[in-house]
């Protein structure tokens, strides 16, 4: 029986989420947790200011030294950024009018509200946020003798500019930050473990180069193809819109993503799907307990898990919550060490010594509710329950 998503501060208990993101990690990390969930963090890249840059700075004279014709914002963080070097340069009035004269392209509603910000009014923003239907619009274009600024968003964007090179035009490449990797790799590293022995539950990615490179950091450790495997099979991936999830998908995992690109709508987008994805209802001793990831949620007698002030969570270790959830597949029935060994460590290197270790310490955990596990000897476990 699967248990319904709830919409409560222990909405996300028992679940533990990977989160990759370097800006705005802190505010994602809190939603997460104000939901129960516990949170590895492992930035995966780190973003590089250029605001001292000369390059930054000879590119936005560029721009100045003639009349530009269209101007790409890619990003809203990268826009601001440039029209504040700009101002400290003494060059932003200057810049600002020139955007206004062009015809501004905004990828996206992050874009499209720093260029609204800085008083200038975009001609076109694609709905599907992509850099392609940009580059589409401008194709349709007559471009010969045209100079187009592109403000790239962390890494050069060298399929647009070659097509626009291509049609004739004059292309200012406006690096505004870059994208570097992460100045320690073991927080990515050590994720991408858990990821490929199954410990945790969901990853959440804000850009598609911080996925390139955490899967960089899992080849580094050999753990590519099981992060892949898990990605594919047990591990939520979630992206916070469809560019974001394009290099998943050529490696041939499905990510789902929300209807906005907000770190909200993720937050809400796993609460709604999580739960669904790992949790099971057990009637026992005249409560439901709720196993929801690697916690079970201990009802009182006459309420149920989930409403607010009648729950306890208990957090089992993934290993014990892999024996539990296997044993609550068919309550009453026995299932062998072997068995549970083949279900719960997936493949993991572990003999039969492990499952009674994982036993022990389930019954630990469940405390008065440890009887739930009986031991059939000489054939394996069963969870009794209610009948």
């Amino acid at each position: 029986m699967k248990a319904g998503t709830r919409e409560t501060a222990a909405a996300l208990t028992g679940f533990t989420v990977g989160v990759t993101a370097a800006r705005r990690r802190e505010e994602l990390t809190a939603l997460l947790r104000r939901r129960g969930a516990r949170v590895v963090e492992a930035p995966a890249l780190r973003i590089v200011p250029l605001e001292n840059d000369t390059e930054l700075r000879a590119a936005t004279e560029r721009c100045l030294a003639a009349p530009l014709d269209y101007v790409v914002a890619t990003t809203g963080v990268g826009w601001r950024g440039w029209m504040s070097a700009a101002e400290g340069w003494g060059h932003g009035a200057a810049l600002t009018a020139a955007c206004r004269a062009a015809q501004v392209l905004s990828r996206g509603p992050k874009a499209t509200g720093a260029v609204r910000a800085s008083g200038i009014t975009e001609a076109y923003a694609p709905a599907s946020e992509a850099v392609d239907e940009l580059r589409d619009h401008l194709l349709a274009q007559e471009l010969t003798g045209r100079r187009i600024a592109v403000q790239e968003h962390g890494a050069p964007l060298p399929g647009l500019v070659a097509a626009l090179r291509e049609r004739g035009a004059e292309v200012v490449e406006v690096p505004v930050y870059r994208w570097a990797p992460p100045a320690d790799p073991e927080p990515a590293r050590r994720l991408a473990e858990s990821t490929a022995r199954g410990d945790v539950h969901a990853l959440l990615f804000t850009s598609a180069p911080a996925i390139a490179s955490f899967l960089d950091e899992a080849a580094a450790v050999g753990r590519y193809d099981g992060v892949l495997e898990r990605l594919r099979r047990d591990v939520l991936p979630l992206c916070v819109g469809p560019v974001c999830a394009r290099p998943l998908r050529e490696a041939g995992v499905e990510p789902v993503w929300p209807d906005r690109g907000r770190l909200g709508a993720m937050v809400h987008l796993l609460t709604a799907t999580l739960p669904g994805r790992d949790s099971r209802v057990i009637p026992a001793g005249g409560r439901r307990l709720l196993l929801q990831g690697n916690a079970l949620l201990l009802g009182d007698t006459t309420g149920t898990p989930g409403t607010p002030g009648t729950e306890q969570a208990v957090w089992l270790t993934p290993m014990s919550a892999g024996v539990l959830r296997v044993l609550a597949e068919r309550p009453g029935w026995v299932v062998s060490r072997r068995e549970l060994l083949r279900r719960a460590w997936s493949g993991q290197e572990a003999d039969e010594h492990a499952v009674e270790a994982a036993v022990t310490r389930l019954r630990r955990a469940l405390g008065p509710h440890a009887g739930l596990v009986r031991t059939v000897p000489k054939r394996g476990y069963r969870l009794e329950t209610d009948r």
